[in-house]
């Protein structure tokens, strides 16, 4: 490989440690030591989860839209999304239901799962139809609910009713009484272009479901197990019977505690997507690896499995695609995940892992020098 003359850096959080921002230009800043005379770019990835939004916006100078919507536990919480308005195409919304439903948005002492609501999220897509927006991308990483989406769904539209035709109470566990789901869905809703951004492939319901799987770490205690599938379940056959959604089977519909099945019924024109591609292709990733010599990406913890479907190797995947050589920087390097030619750990030895996670930037600038200039010594 020559001597890159223009750099793209373009990895994802280094979770607990760096976002996405902070990891883009501290790897930067070490491949400008190395490398005084290249060109750096720095874009940051994710793959839906919280920060996508601001990576969108620092990407392409997106409007940050911020509102007041319901939070997770019923509480209003401020919320902020994107607004992107591009020359001949339609006015782009990008979401994070963190924002309005996020599990770090509730205090550990006041999570409530059985309760937790994804109302806020609804409330967020309908703003973004008011200003305009004809599609929106919604990323459902980091959410703290486990409500199937039936919050986000009544927001936009669906009447939840139970044997009395009176509205269903919010949260996940108040579905095990529903009875009727009425669609009364505006126009714009239905007719909304909703890419919905998945970085896991779990159903909503059964052993790989969003309660089995997920529940445990948004607070659902194994006592409430099975009553939150139960509950689930009978979400899923509503929603097939009344309102022809069936869709709680899909890969991906339980992801975010079962986001997407709530998205899909209220807006049936919506899919499912790959969060890292539909990030990509917000922020221009495709064109800027082209334009590269080489490409820096990077996570927290790296091995043969763990870039499988996430930001890293959607990254390293375009560049492959483009013929241009793709290295990284890790936390933890215990093996290369595919197509990834070259990684350097921020720890050289073990021993230096809690002092180079606790300094994660500083070390993750000297592992960027060190890997290009192991880089260079092979030219």
């Amino acid at each position: 490989m020559t001597v890159p003359r223009r750099v793209l850096v373009a990895p994802q959080e280094f979770k607990g440690s760096l976002s996405p921002l902070d990891a883009a230009a501290a790897i930067a800043a070490g491949v400008r030591e190395a490398l005084p005379d290249a060109e750096v770019i720095e874009l940051p990835m994710a793959d839906g989860g919280p920060g996508t939004v601001s990576i969108v916006a620092n990407a392409t100078g997106a409007t940050l839209i911020r509102h007041t919507v319901t939070g997770p536990q019923g509480d209003p919480v401020e919320a902020t999304y994107a607004l992107l308005e591009r020359p001949g195409e339609p006015i782009l919304a990008v979401i994070e239901a963190a924002a309005a439903a996020g599990l770090v948005l509730v205090p550990v002492d006041r999570r409530d799962a059985a309760r937790a609501t994804s109302t806020g999220l609804g409330e967020q897509i309908l703003h973004a139809l008011n200003r305009g927006a004809h599609e929106v991308i919604v990323g459902v990483g980091g959410t703290g609910t486990n409500d199937g989406g039936a919050g986000a769904a009544r927001a936009l539209g669906l009447r939840l009713l139970d044997a009395n035709g009176a509205p269903l109470a919010l949260g996940g566990l108040a579905l095990i009484g529903l009875a009727r789901v009425q669609a009364d869905r505006a126009s714009g809703v239905r007719e909304l272009d909703l890419r919905i951004a998945v970085d896991v492939q779990n159903p909503l319901l059964g052993e790989a479901g969003a309660t089995a799987v997920y529940g445990a770490q948004k607070g659902v205690r194994d006592w409430q197990a099975p009553a939150m599938n139960a509950a689930l379940a009978r979400w899923a056959t509503r929603l097939r019977e009344d309102v022809s959604s069936d869709v709680a089977g899909r890969p991906g519909a339980g992801a975010g505690g079962g986001i997407p099945t709530g998205l899909l019924a209220a807006c049936p024109r919506g899919r499912i997507e790959s969060g890292a591609a539909l990030v990509a292709d917000a922020i221009g990733l495709r064109a800027a690896i082209e334009a590269a010599d080489l490409v820096i990406t990077g996570e927290g913890a790296m091995d043969g499995q763990t870039g499988y479907g996430k930001a890293v190797a959607h990254v390293a995947q375009l560049a492959a695609e483009a013929g241009v050589p793709c290295v990284a920087v890790a936390g933890i390097v215990e093996g290369l995940s595919p197509r990834i030619l070259d990684a350097e750990p921020l720890a050289p030895t073990e021993a230096d892992r809690p002092t180079a996670m606790a300094r994660a930037a500083e070390h993750a600038t000297a592992a960027a020098a060190r890997l290009i200039h192991r880089l260079n010594s092979r030219n």
